[in-house]
């Protein structure tokens, strides 16, 4: 069996990026997916048509999961449990740390090797310089296989523990979420004030180059307990009632304005109550709740 071969299963558009790329390097890769139309898109590129489970399992010794999330995984290696044995499965879908440890439980008590995976990409653009992906696991079984994922992104592996990938992915998630939404209301408010978009971009983009200081700043002060002051916390609340305005005026959605300023209105409680600074940072920790 060659060392340069896999199986896909899951062809989504992140299922679908990681076969061409194993494909542009060399590596002979056979798919399954429940839809046939993709797996025949695939095949027309030159991977191997596998037509269940079984034989996508059976067909190489390392498989990759791109699924919705863990509970599919279930669904579909249930249907050939009998083929996990000796098998190893790199489970590069989204979901809860916990269902990530949980579904390595399963698959090692059905006989195969696992480990997990988080993909930050550009989208589904995994070829993208900013892409890579967060694996973690037992570190024999990932070092033994890093070679054969390496064409999908630079790898970051993080440990032992299972979970740890999707620590660290949905961790970055909660960051990136956010920043779409504050995006939207942010071209909002231009589009809807009769200004060009266009024009406001290169002074969003100017912007975000601060945030890694703020970044750095702040992850200092909550590996301390967070960062407050109640001057500090009222203007942050004032602030975000002048954007608010600025939002509004024009007929832009708000809520999620609202939802921040409702942070730094709990911290000022908090603070006020317990007559020495809180953080929102001890907050969302759920301390001085």
């Amino acid at each position: 069996m060659s060392t340069r071969s896999v199986s896909v299963l899951g062809l989504g558009p992140m299922g679908q990026s990681m076969v061409k790329a194993f494909l542009e390097a060399g590596v002979e890769v056979t798919v399954w997916n429940r839809s046939t139309a993709k797996v025949d898109a695939m095949v027309a590129l030159g991977a191997k048509r596998a037509e269940t489970v079984a034989e996508a399992l059976d067909a190489n010794e390392v498989s990759v999961l791109s699924l919705t999330h863990y509970d599919a995984m279930y669904d579909v290696l249930g249907q050939a449990v009998d083929h996990l044995p000796g098998k190893v499965i790199a489970n590069l879908s989204s979901d809860s740390p916990e269902k990530a440890r949980a579904g390595a439980k399963w698959v090692r008590e059905r006989g195969a090797e696992f480990f997990s995976g988080g993909v930050m990409s550009a989208g589904d653009n995994i070829a993208h310089p900013a892409s890579y992906i967060f694996y973690s696991g037992p570190k024999a079984v990932f070092d033994a296989h890093a070679d054969l994922l390496r064409p999908l992104s630079p790898q970051e592996y993080l440990g032992a523990d299972d979970g740890l990938a999707q620590v660290f992915y949905q961790a970055l998630l909660v960051i990136f979420h956010p920043w779409l939404l504050a995006f939207d209301q942010a071209t909002a408010v231009i589009s809807k004030s009769g200004h060009n978009i266009a024009q406001f971009v290169p002074f969003a983009v100017r912007a975000s180059e601060a945030f890694p200081y703020f970044m750095e700043q702040f992850s200092v002060a909550n590996q301390n307990g967070g960062w407050a002051d109640l001057a500090s916390l009222k203007m942050m609340d004032a602030g975000a009632q002048h954007i608010i305005d600025a939002s509004e005026e024009v007929g832009v959605d708000a809520a999620f304005s609202h939802l921040a300023q409702s942070f730094w209105r709990k911290a000022i409680a908090a603070t006020e109550a317990a007559g020495k600074p809180v953080s929102t940072y001890e907050l969302m920790r759920g301390e001085n709740s």
